[in-house]
């Protein structure tokens, strides 16, 4: 544990949970919370105001999610310290989160202590990954045929991202405006997922989605 003094930005959409963490967090000295975000527009308006030295972010936020703000957050700052800690234990949402700038992913089913050396990890620029993802992510990052074996490999963290939001029957228009990019932008991404996925219509994309349990 470092004595260096060390700034959180705490973002998660439940306030009981964000109690919860918080008061863990506080527990060790100098870790310090600067900062509560329940959304990702919240947490990048926060994140630009205090600039803390780690967000501890979730992935499933209201609007824009976890992977998409991190992705705007290391836009704005490449200097960014950002742990993903969140209940998915896909290793295809680890590798698209540590593909988008997060140092750090850890699900919420790991023990609590691993929480907060995750977090002095982060912020000694130390990649930190919890022991219950390393198997798969592992066989993930082995498999030389990925993407034949799982298309979603194929896909970039922005694809992946825009796929999701498709797929929960998000418009163009709103995709856009979440990620502050041009509709156009969001139909070419939108024909790319499609082409990757080897799908030629939306109905086809969505029983993908459910194949590759990418539905909730």
């Amino acid at each position: 544990m470092t004595d260096t003094p060390i700034g959180i930005l705490l973002v998660d959409d439940h306030a009981v949970v964000r109690e919860g963490y918080r008061r863990l967090i506080e527990r060790h000295p100098p870790l310090h919370i600067v900062a509560e975000a329940d959304s990702g527009e919240a947490a990048y308006r926060l994140y630009v105001e205090h600039t803390p030295d780690v967000v501890v972010m979730d992935i499933t936020l209201p609007g824009a999610s976890g992977i998409q703000t991190l992705q705007r957050i290391v836009q704005r700052d490449r200097d960014a310290r950002v742990l993903i800690f969140t209940m998915h234990r896909d290793a295809t949402f680890a590798e698209k989160a540590l593909e988008s700038g997060a140092l750090g992913y850890v699900t919420k089913s790991s023990p609590p202590e691993l929480l907060v050396h995750a977090i002095c990890d982060v912020y000694a620029r130390r990649q930190t990954i919890s022991p219950d993802m390393l198997p798969d992510l592992a066989a993930l990052r082995r498999s030389g045929s990925a993407a034949a074996k799982n298309p979603l490999h194929a896909l970039s963290a922005r694809e992946f991202e825009i796929l999701r939001m498709l797929v929960a029957a998000r418009s163009r228009e709103d995709i856009a405006e979440t990620l502050h990019i041009s509709t156009k932008t969001v139909f070419n991404i939108h024909y790319q997922i499609k082409s990757k996925l080897g799908v030629s219509t939306d109905i086809e994309l969505m029983h993908a989605a459910r194949q590759l349990n990418l539905l909730d």
